[in-house]
């Protein structure tokens, strides 16, 4: 990024002002300038990524033909079976007695 700022008028929701001012007086930020900026450069680094996977797969389905949507659902089994449990699994619910009437 350039040293030199462009001064800048918008309107942002409340919530994220205070957001911001939030983390200024945490430390996580400078400034609320420097907050946004950051903010701002991370919506377009997103939105790059966005339109380079976008032209990916259109390069790829005007190669290959389109992606199914069985392709899709073997692709997405594949990846559950292929996932690493990070936070292990969830444990099962004591099953409760019924009561003597």
């Amino acid at each position: 990024m350039s040293k030199r700022k462009e001064r800048l008028t918008v309107t942002v929701d409340p919530v994220l002002v205070e957001a911001g001012n939030a983390a200024v007086r945490s430390g996580r930020a400078e400034s609320l300038s420097g907050w946004v900026n950051q903010a701002l450069a991370e919506r377009a680094a997103k939105d790059r990524r966005l339109q380079a996977l976008a032209e990916s797969v259109a390069a790829y389905e005007a190669e290959l033909g389109p992606i199914t949507d069985e392709e899709l659902t073997a692709q997405a089994r594949a990846d559950r079976r292929s996932a690493i449990v990070v936070r292990g699994r969830a444990k099962a619910k004591p099953r409760r007695r019924p009561s003597a009437a």
